[in-house]
C-alpha cells in the first residue's frame, strides 16, 4: 500500500472527495490529509501570512506519523508567491520529516516544460490583483498567459461553490485562443471530472490543479498512473 499525504487548506471542501474519486480503480493507494489555516486568497499581509512555512511544516510532520510515502502541498500559493517558495517548502518538508515532498504548482511547471508548453490559458476564481500576480509569476518561469478568466472571489470556501456551468463557460472562453494547455488553477474548484469532456470538446490538454497534485504524488511514490488515463491527458500522456 502506497500512502499519499496531502497538505490541505483548512477551508477547502473539494480536493479530498475529488482526489478520492480520481483514484477510484487504482488499487494499492490511499490518501491521507492534514489541514492548516487558509480562509482567503489575497495579497495583503494577513492573507499572505497564511502560507508562512511553519504551520505547513507542522501539518507535514503530523502526516509523517501515518508513515506516508510522500507529502504533497495540494494548493497553488506558489503561483502568486513565486515558485521558489514551493522549492524551499519541499526542502524543508523533506528535512523535517524524511519523506519525499511534491507540490501542485511545481508539478504543473514540470509538466508544461516537459511537453514544451509555453502558451497557457488560465482559469481561476481569484481577484484581479491575484490573477495579475499569477500571470507575472508564471512569466518569470517562461510561461505566457495568452488567455484568462477569473471570478473575483476572495473567500476560499466560496471557491468550492463555483458551478459546473460557470467553469464550463470559462474553459470555453479561454480555449478559443488555442493555447498549448489550459490550467484550472485552484484546488478548491471542482473541475477534474469535466476534464475528459473539455479535452474532447476543445482539443486542448487540461491541467486541473487537484489532478496535478495527485499526479505529482503518484510519480513521487513510483505508482504507475496509466490506469487513470481515461480521466485526462495528464494521467495518460502528461
Amino acid at each position: 500500500m502506497q500512502r499519499l499525504g496531502m497538505l490541505t487548506p483548512s477551508s477547502n471542501t473539494v480536493l479530498e472527495p475529488v482526489s478520492a474519486e480520481l483514484l477510484r480503480g487504482l488499487p494499492g493507494v490511499s490518501l491521507h490529509f492534514a489541514r492548516f489555516r487558509v480562509t482567503e486568497i489575497a495579497l495583503d499581509s494577513a492573507a499572505l501570512g497564511q502560507f508562512d512555512p511553519e504551520p505547513m511544516l507542522a501539518a507535514a510532520e503530523l502526516l509523517s506519523h501515518a508513515k506516508v510515502d510522500c507529502i504533497t502541498w495540494n494548493g497553488t500559493s506558489a503561483s502568486w508567491l513565486g515558485l521558489d517558495t514551493d522549492r524551499r517548502l519541499i526542502d524543508a518538508i523533506e528535512r523535517r520529516t524524511g519523506v519525499r515532498a511534491t507540490t501542485c504548482v511545481l508539478t504543473m511547471a514540470d509538466t508544461l516544460r516537459r511537453h514544451g508548453m509555453s502558451r497557457i490559458a488560465l482559469v481561476t476564481p481569484y481577484t484581479d490583483d491575484v490573477q495579475a500576480r499569477i500571470a507575472a509569476t508564471l512569466g518569470t518561469e517562461g510561461f505566457r498567459v495568452v488567455s484568462e478568466r477569473h471570478l473575483g472571489i476572495r473567500d476560499n470556501f466560496s471557491f468550492g461553490l463555483v458551478s459546473r456551468e460557470a467553469l464550463d463557460a470559462m474553459v470555453a472562453d479561454v480555449a478559443a485562443e488555442r493555447p498549448d494547455a489550459i490550467v484550472v488553477l485552484c484546488t478548491n474548484l471542482a473541475g477534474a471530472d469535466q476534464v475528459p469532456a473539455w479535452e474532447a470538446r476543445h482539443g486542448v490538454p487540461m491541467l486541473d490543479s487537484v489532478a496535478l497534485s495527485l499526479a505529482g504524488a503518484l510519480d513521487a511514490c513510483g505508482v504507475d498512473r496509466a490506469a487513470l488515463a481515461p480521466k485526462g491527458w495528464l494521467f495518460g500522456k502528461g
